[in-house]
């Protein structure tokens, strides 16, 4: 973490701002600025772009960890904007969404190129142990995702489905084991199908203990929707008991896994795996990898998804997932789904 922290600090000054003002010209960026990385989330029920737009009226590059549908579409409407002003900015840009963004892609071009099917299913599976130390956040963001249908993808149809529903219980390999996870509306779906020419695409996640879950799909079969997407009433809920939360966390820890499934119209299915002991840590891995990636020149003008070609969002996803990597516990790609060790 020491020598990576040593390679930002050599490469560049790290901002992140959230400036909610109503009036670009009203937004300040600090001058002699090498990449501002938006961090400030949740990004559910967030209706403008104002750091995007800040950054790109400042001609500075732009990474951020969005994890909303919605805000993720918005920004890349800005893509004319950008790539005018010559701003390279990557969205969406964490470990998930994110890496698990980039994991799919390389899934799909080797499969593309070795399995002698055409890739069709993909499917993104996601565990975090307690809140993964991220407290009000991960719980603010789940709850407001709890008050959207679920997008998903099924034969090129766009399909809604309903959130914390279609449990399944999925092995996320050795150290973590098996784990129940549940549907959710996450931002890869709709990105990877369009930029990855997908037919069928959807997320799942889940948490430790299983009381979270129970009571997450508690709330989203009893609660009105329009109080899950109270954003004020989501956040302060969420502040009111971190502190249980907390000591929660402190028992079941902080791990983090992802496991991303790719079929092929021949039946063959490969697997990404990748788990961290502790998210936040692992986020930052993954937020630095991207960030190094505009600095050293990778990404185009333009606003870009992780997963978008290889040479325009990202010139070397190799190098990236090896950055994002480091200090998991569990790392592999292009495995057969059937050779997962618990």
């Amino acid at each position: 973490m020491a020598c990576l922290k040593k390679q930002l600090k050599d490469a560049f000054n790290l901002v992140c701002m959230e400036k909610k003002a109503e009036k670009l010209k009203r937004v300040a960026v600090a001058t002699g600025v090498d990449l501002v990385v938006h961090a400030a989330g949740p990004f559910q029920r967030d209706d403008k772009c104002t750091v995007l737009q800040a950054a790109t009226f400042t001609k500075t590059r732009y990474t951020d960890i969005c994890d909303g549908v919605d805000y993720s579409w918005r920004a890349k409407s800005f893509h004319e904007q950008a790539k005018a002003s010559g701003v390279p900015a990557l969205i969406t840009a964490g470990i998930s969404p994110g890496v698990s963004n980039v994991m799919a892609a390389e899934l799909v071009r080797t499969a593309k190129g070795e399995s002698g099917g055409e890739p069709e299913t993909l499917r993104f599976f996601y565990y975090i142990a307690g809140t993964g130390g991220a407290g009000p956040t991960t719980l603010g963001t789940s709850l407001l995702l709890l008050g959207e249908d679920v997008i998903a993808y099924d034969k090129g149809s766009e399909i809604k489905l309903k959130p914390y529903s279609g449990a399944r219980n999925i092995d996320f390999g050795k150290g973590i084991g098996k784990k129940y996870v549940y549907l959710m509306n996450l931002p890869e779906v709709k990105s990877t199908h369009k930029n990855l020419g997908l037919p069928t695409v959807h997320a799942l996640f889940g948490s430790d203990p299983f009381i979270w879950n129970w009571g997450m799909e508690t709330f989203a079969n009893f609660l009105p929707s329009d109080l899950l997407r109270d954003k004020n009433v989501t956040l302060k809920f969420a502040e009111c008991v971190d502190p249980f939360i907390r000591v929660i966390d402190g028992i079941v820890g902080e791990r983090v896994a992802m496991r991303i499934d790719l079929e092929s119209s021949n039946g063959h299915t490969t697997t990404g795996l990748f788990a961290h002991n502790n998210l936040s840590v692992s986020v930052g891995y993954a937020a630095a990898a991207f960030a190094l990636a505009v600095l050293e020149g990778s990404t185009k003008p333009g606003v870009w998804f992780p997963e978008e070609p290889e040479g325009i969002a990202i010139d070397a996803r190799k190098l990236l997932l090896r950055r994002a990597s480091r200090g998991v516990t569990n790392f592999t790609m292009n495995k057969n789904s059937g050779m997962i060790e618990c």
